[in-house]
């Protein structure tokens, strides 16, 4: 390992100790049948457990209409929101698909074994069901402001969802709980750790002393180039990342594909060894109970369910049934847990790089890609520069949600989260891995917290709006859109025309449930009249 500079050492001599004193308390890990299992990850074995039966295994029976809703049929145009449920997709993909997919998987291989990938798929099936709850109450619940901007997310939906099932008070308890380890959790999770990661491989594979003892500078580069994209708001950065996540998930696929080719002869005893070291945790303590937690800790760092954000990211997209975010969302663990992870961990294990027990996360995977070819690792650095920068992006919008929930929607507070976002990129890049994913992993968990005791609470409205967004689409209340005005993938901004007659139609609509009500208020046989 390279020496630190001496931004490193000063930084870390006071960071790290912190670090490490939260992550003592959010892992408080009692001993049970001879094995430390951390209270935080039964918490979010338990929801995804019950969410998973309570929407009756959506993952396997909605699976096939939820690509046309992500396809954009299902949604107009001119529907409220500022993005289409595929940016949306995008947006959360890229602060999921990525370091804990490439250094992830590596680092839960390396200490609980092969057979801790197979706990990280099978948590990320039942991280389906947890998605779609927070994405469908995300957009449910979300604010909209007379210009179209949207603000969502479980502070939101915690708020409001709540009151309306008799918890005013609770809710507006967890929600400013929520909002509070939001700010702290984006700033370890989805900057610090990305720009330390990003950092990290760049001055590797660059070779040059400077950066390795200054890594600051790389995170100054990156923080710059951030500053550039964040300005323009979730419009912005849900044009980026829907352009640049497909093009790196693509990208990193054939690059993990070619390894597994390479090495096509290994591949059999590797599948083998991870079924095999699931199931018994051969030389891992605590055996499979032991790598079960290993992996599925390493699980909730990849897909983040249970964290929320996907309620945050939905909350943005154009749809008046809340439902169709939930069929969006419930890609993203599939993608990410499922088939990215598996991918790098029959990588990694094919190879062997894992045995010898040494460097990170970051450097094992490196040394996997090597093994095709002395240049393929610079494709890894490319990849992890890529994925570090989009999440650097999409935590930006979330943090600046949960900013402007506590302090008011101003000018003020966007600018100044913007500033001390845009400095973090460049103090995690100074900070050491340790206590970067000490920091990360404490305060990410943290917001699992709030956010699932209030889904516990709204589980009977998150089933309703599934489950009748189904029977709508079953009986014909739900139709597909003319394809001129469908959201789609692409373009999803109305003509003047397509809003007028939005309007026009909302209108007459409003006039005709009027009248109704007002037929039904004369009615002297209606029980229900008023007065």
């Amino acid at each position: 390992m390279h020496s630190s500079g001496a931004i490193d050492q000063f930084l870390n001599t006071y960071f790290a100790p912190f670090a490490d004193f939260l992550s003592a308390i959010v892992f408080f890990a009692p001993t049970i049948a001879g094995v430390e299992v951390p209270i935080i990850v039964l918490w979010l074995i338990a929801a995804a457990l019950f969410l998973t039966v309570w929407l009756r295994f959506q993952p396997i029976t909605g699976l096939a209409h939820s690509i046309g809703v992500i396809r954009g049929k299902y949604t107009r145009k001119t529907d409220p929101g500022e993005v289409s449920s595929f940016q949306a997709l995008a947006t959360e993909l890229s602060g999921t698909v990525g370091l804990g997919n490439i250094a992830g998987v590596a680092v839960a291989i390396s200490i609980g074994g092969p057979g801790a990938a197979l706990w990280i798929v099978l948590f990320g099936f039942l991280a389906m069901s947890v998605k779609m709850a927070e994405a469908t109450l995300g957009s449910k619940y979300r604010e909209i402001d007379d210009d179209g901007h949207t603000h969502g997310g479980p502070m939101y939906y915690l708020r409001h969802g709540l009151a309306d099932v008799g918890f005013k008070k609770f809710g507006i308890v967890l929600s400013f709980l929520y909002a509070a380890f939001t700010l702290i959790g984006v700033f370890g999770a989805g900057n610090l750790f990305q720009s330390n990661q990003g950092a990290a491989i760049l001055s590797d594979q660059l070779g040059i002393a400077f950066l390795q003892d200054n890594r600051w500078v790389i995170g100054a580069i990156m923080a710059a180039l951030a500053a550039l994209v964040i300005v323009g708001g979730i419009q912005s950065i849900g044009t980026w990342t829907a352009r640049i996540t497909p093009l790196m998930a693509i990208v990193y696929f054939l690059c993990v594909l070619a390894i597994i080719i390479m090495n096509i002869q290994a591949v059999p005893e590797a599948v083998a060894k991870i079924f095999s070291t699931a199931a018994t945790g051969e030389g891992v303590t605590g055996g499979a109970i032991g790598v079960a937690i290993v992996g599925i800790q390493r699980a909730l760092f990849s897909n983040a369910a249970g964290v929320g954000s996907a309620g945050m990211a939905h909350s943005a997209s154009k749809t008046k049934e809340p439902a169709t975010e939930g069929f969006t969302a419930m890609w993203e663990p599939l993608v990410d847990s499922v088939i990215v992870c598996t991918l790098t961990a029959i990588a990694i294990t094919v190879t062997g790089v894992y045995e010898d027990g040494s460097g990170d996360g970051i450097v094992m995977t490196a040394n996997a890609f090597g093994t095709v070819a002395s240049w393929f690792p610079y494709i890894l650095t490319v990849s992890v520069a890529l994925f570090a920068f989009s999440t650097i992006l999409s935590y930006y919008y979330y943090g600046n949600l949960a900013a402007e929930f506590l302090f008011g929607r101003s000018a003020f507070v966007k600018r100044g989260f913007q500033i001390v976002w845009i400095l973090a990129v460049i103090l995690g890049s100074a900070v050491s891995m340790d206590a970067v994913i000490n920091f990360s992993d404490a305060v990410f968990f943290l917001m699992t917290i709030p956010n699932l005791l209030g889904i516990y609470f709204l589980a009977k409205i998150v089933r309703y709006e599934i489950l009748r967004h189904k029977v709508k689409l079953e009986t014909g209340a739900i139709a597909v859109v003319d394809p001129a005005l469908a959201v789609g993938m692409g373009d999803h901004e109305p003509t003047e025309q397509q809003v007028a007659e939005a309007r026009a139609l909302e209108e007459e609509e409003n006039a005709k449930y009027e009248a109704l009500k007002q037929r039904l208020a004369d009615d002297p046989d209606w029980p229900h009249r008023e007065g």
